[in-house]
């Protein structure tokens, strides 16, 4: 990475951590032009900070990857879903050994206690996030949670909690039984990270596959007979569409 000054995010629900690490970048400044531009104790703290149009552009975040409400491989696979994001490395207490056995050849990762001689080496990352296979050796469960940007807070929506996505416009409606929340991430992109909870219903609608109960017919005003699909304890019915309305059978034939 060749920039002229390397804004640094530094991510880890340990203050001496944190402090440790900003003093290092402090160090290295003649060699390595950085500075910090923000702190964060946790994932959901980062999510917030980048979400923030006053932040300073961030060009690579070093992050911890055990952290209490959103950990480091979550905060990552968070960002991928974003058009724009730093480039990651992990800051590991895990002993060497260790960091192997999770097969990290594609993720970049300094060992704690990080030293300055690892830093130096930031300009030479690429300005990439960890590879997705890389990320699924370290969390093969994949996220539990969605996030969204509400009045400056992040606020986490459990996968298990939506009954179904819908694009509108430039964003992503989550909608839950309690609440709608706005998802910044693309249609596309869920349905590619989530296609076994949820199955297309529409161009611009993923439904929960165990959120189906059942269909029913409607008929337009030009006579023109289409299916809605029925959702469990929710009155709202979704169209389904004709390209997408075979898989849909075949769902409710399997159940």
């Amino acid at each position: 990475m060749s920039v002229a000054l390397l804004r640094v995010l530094i991510v880890d629900d340990e203050a001496p951590a944190r402090s440790r690490l900003r003093n290092l970048l402090a160090d290295i400044a003649g060699e390595l032009p950085n500075v910090v531009a923000g702190e964060a104790a946790d994932g959901v703290e980062a999510l917030e900070l980048l979400a923030n149009e006053s932040m300073p552009r961030v060009d690579v975040a070093l992050v911890d990857i055990r952290m209490p409400r959103l950990d480091g491989i979550a905060l990552v696979q968070h960002l991928a879903g974003r058009e724009t994001s730093p480039a990651v490395i992990f800051t590991t207490a895990y002993d060497q050994y260790a960091v192997r056995a999770f097969d990290l050849n594609a993720i970049d990762y300094l060992l704690k206690p990080v030293r300055a001689a690892a830093l130096k080496k930031l300009n030479e990352r690429p300005h990439a996030l960890p590879d997705a296979a890389a990320l699924r050796s370290l969390a093969p469960e994949g996220r539990a949670h969605l996030h969204s940007s509400e009045r400056g807070r992040i606020l986490l929506v459990s996968l298990a909690d939506i009954l179904y996505l819908r694009a509108e416009l430039k964003y992503v409606t989550a909608r839950t039984l309690e609440r709608e929340y706005l998802i910044e991430e693309s249609l596309t992109h869920l349905e590619h990270e989530f296609g076994e909870r949820f199955i297309r219903v529409h161009r611009n609608c993923l439904v929960a596959r165990d959120a189906i109960v059942g269909v029913e017919r409607d008929t337009a005003e030009d006579g023109e007979a289409h299916w809605l699909v029925l959702l469990r304890e929710l009155a709202e019915k979704l169209p389904v569409s004709r390209r997408q309305w075979p898989q849909i059978k075949t769902l409710l034939k399997h159940e």
